[in-house]
């Protein structure tokens, strides 16, 4: 049997304020020409599958779509939810979907597997929800159900349980930080309010292969425990990690191979690192005009209408970041203590520039305009 492994979608999220349901459009029908030209029987979705509760109309549209390409190409699919969907809309969505496609929302359904079957006899693939503890503790008022790693271990109790009395051979799915993973800054919210919630590996003993989501890039943390992370990239900071899916396949004894399937990058992402003035003339840069740009700007001041110009050159311009080639000892310094101490309105200005403008505090000529439009200030204050 092959399993397609992948997960987090996102489908409706944004990338610095531009839609991305096109290129991953476009990356999920290569996953589909993938689940046929390697004779996939079933496909794994780990969790995430879209980026907020309330997805867009056509978001669903999408999901619709290439769920139901995949299903014509062959294979089933096994989707479970993830601490950015709603289980309570996706679970609504599978009852419209066709046979062959399994959406598993329902917290209580843990430890009921779906089973496919081969040559070799089953294999059961047990979906596990995204289980937020406060809102399915009722549901086992037996057990302890404080943090995401209880709440996943008594859930992986219930699949062994099951499992010690099916026999054969298993897959589980979850959707979590499971011990040794690197995430990515600023991106993957935490799946436990107040703080990073870890999942040992050991919650994972006994399916011969586990699919997991919520991680956005690809990462091995044990031979039969895996992320398959995103379809497209969704930060810059992601951009250097590969995009893919991983096809497991299944023989008699359990996994017989795992293998890692490229998905295509629509438009690469790259960051750029120079003054202005340099990323808009220099040669070097012409490779990246089609490219998503993040422009580092090393500029000792700030620049007019960065983002304006830098479109000009570099029409998928997303992001600027400010990083002065110039430092000064007060860079350490916020803006509220560089100003506490000023004791005229002159100083105060004097401050405020040289915090805007890495050090470099008013001019000559700049400290006789200021004088001269303070004065004017309180004259007219004065005469009101």
């Amino acid at each position: 049997m092959r399993i397609l492994h992948t997960s987090d979608w996102h489908i409706g999220r944004s990338f610095h304020g531009n839609s991305t349901l096109d290129a991953l459009s476009t990356v999920l029908g290569a996953l589909v020409r993938q689940v046929r030209d390697n004779d996939v029987d079933v496909v794994i979705v780990a969790g995430d599958v879209f980026d907020s509760a309330v997805p867009a109309a056509a978001c669903y549209t999408l999901l619709s779509d290439v769920l139901g390409a995949i299903a014509d190409a062959g294979a089933s699919v096994v989707v479970t939810s993830g601490n950015h969907d709603s289980a309570a809309r996706l679970g609504f969505t599978s009852a419209l979907l066709r046979e062959g496609i399994h959406v598993v929302t329902d917290p209580l359904s843990v430890g009921t597997p779906v089973t496919f079957t081969d040559e070799h006899g089953p294999v059961h693939v047990y979906g596990i929800p995204f289980l937020e503890p406060g809102m399915v503790r009722h549901h086992w008022p037996e057990a302890e159900l404080r943090t995401h790693a209880q709440t996943l271990d008594h859930a992986m109790g219930l699949v062994r349980a099951d499992l010690g009395t099916r026999g054969g051979r298993s897959v589980a799915v979850a959707h979590c930080f499971a011990a040794g993973v690197s995430a990515t800054p600023l991106l993957e919210r935490d799946i436990q309010q107040g703080g990073l919630d870890i999942v040992p590996l050991s919650v994972f003993d006994g399916p011969d292969y586990v699919a997991l989501g919520h991680i956005h890039g690809r990462q091995q943390l044990a031979p039969h425990i895996r992320y398959a992370g995103a379809p497209v990239h969704y930060s810059f900071s992601e951009g250097d990690k590969p995009r893919g899916s991983w096809l497991v396949e299944m023989d008699a004894a359990g996994v017989a191979s795992v293998d890692w399937l490229e998905l295509p990058v629509p438009r690469r992402l790259v960051t750029l690192r120079g003054r202005l003035d340099d990323l808009l003339t220099a040669a070097e840069y012409d490779a990246h005009v089609d490219d998503w740009v993040c422009a580092v700007l090393t500029d000792d001041t700030p620049q007019l209408e960065p983002m304006r110009k830098l479109r000009a050159r570099f029409p998928y311009a997303a992001k600027i970041e400010l990083s002065p080639a110039k430092r000064h000892a007060g860079d350490a310094v916020t803006y509220a203590e560089r100003v506490a101490g000023a004791e005229t309105d002159q100083e105060l200005i004097a401050r405020f520039l040289a915090h805007v403008r890495a050090g470099r505090g008013p001019s000559e000529r700049e400290r006789e305009l200021i004088d001269d439009v303070i004065s004017a200030s309180r004259v007219s204050e004065l005469s009101a």
